[in-house]
């Protein structure tokens, strides 16, 4: 297979995740570790470093997407800031315990706890399971712990933040608009160490194929990025205009099958 397509593999790659990602207000992550899981197979990548060189570049990439995700919000005064702060020690932290965890774990166990993790969101998003409101007030020391799950599962599994930091920052108070906004903000420290740890963690190994800086494919990486920003304002566009239900147990009934598939 020549670097042209394969490189032309990863920006369609980009261009879908974008998409979804816009059209379902869901990470990217979610399409993006198991179609890399995908391609990296296609091209001959061992089994062995297949999983974690998914996640591992599936973190970089939300370092540069979910950074131009949080300016937009920024820009618009939907940052909670003193709750970003109170979060940040236990996102760095969680992050890097994530992966090496991660690192800890065979691709097999891996990619099964990766596919549970999606199957719990399919049942999630078929039930239209949205954050349920609150009124909680927790103290530093609780918004740190709750920063180190959010920054743990995260990095386990290459996705942004989002998928639990929304629910909590709601179930805390926070409007909706600026629980999402300080979330996106969130997503940055927590793929930046992830990323971060998955290359010094993979530095070296004999498995990793040409291009690869850890576990991180700086190909995948390049492809993906330069697609999926400019498509996610497509799916935010296709969002507004296509029937919400539909579209939504379409896309739960996928990530059903990708679950199942990692799991079995």
């Amino acid at each position: 297979m020549s670097l042209l397509l394969v490189f032309i593999g990863y920006l369609a790659l980009g261009a879908v995740a974008g998409t979804l990602a816009g059209l379902f207000g869901v990470g990217g992550g979610l399409i993006i570790v198991p179609a890399l899981v995908f391609a990296f197979g296609l091209q001959g990548v061992p089994a062995e470093v297949t999983m974690h060189l998914a996640v591992g570049t599936s973190l970089a990439t939300i370092v540069v997407t979910g950074a131009s995700s949080a300016w937009g919000h920024y820009r618009r005064g939907s940052i909670h800031r003193q709750w970003f702060l109170s979060l940040l020690p236990g996102l760095l932290l969680g992050a890097v315990a994530g992966v090496f965890v991660a690192d800890g774990l065979s691709a097999g166990s891996l990619g099964t706890l990766f596919g549970i993790f999606v199957l719990v969101m399919a049942v999630r998003m078929a039930l239209s399971r949205g954050p349920r409101p609150g009124s909680m007030a927790p103290g530093r020391a609780v918004m740190a712990a709750a920063g180190g799950v959010i920054g743990g599962v995260s990095a386990l599994f290459g996705i942004g933040g989002g998928t639990l930091c929304v629910p909590w920052l709601t179930r805390c108070g926070a409007p909706l608009t600026q629980a999402v906004g300080t979330s996106a903000a969130c997503g940055i420290p927590i793929a930046l160490f992830g990323a971060a740890t998955f290359m010094v963690l993979g530095w070296g190994n004999a498995l990793l194929p040409p291009g690869a800086a850890g576990f991180v494919m700086s190909p995948a990486l390049a492809g993906i990025v330069l697609a999926s920003v400019p498509c996610a304002r497509l799916g935010v566009w296709l969002a507004h205009r296509l029937p919400a239900r539909v579209l939504r147990l379409a896309f739960a009934a996928l990530l059903a099958g990708v679950g199942l598939t990692f799991v079995l």
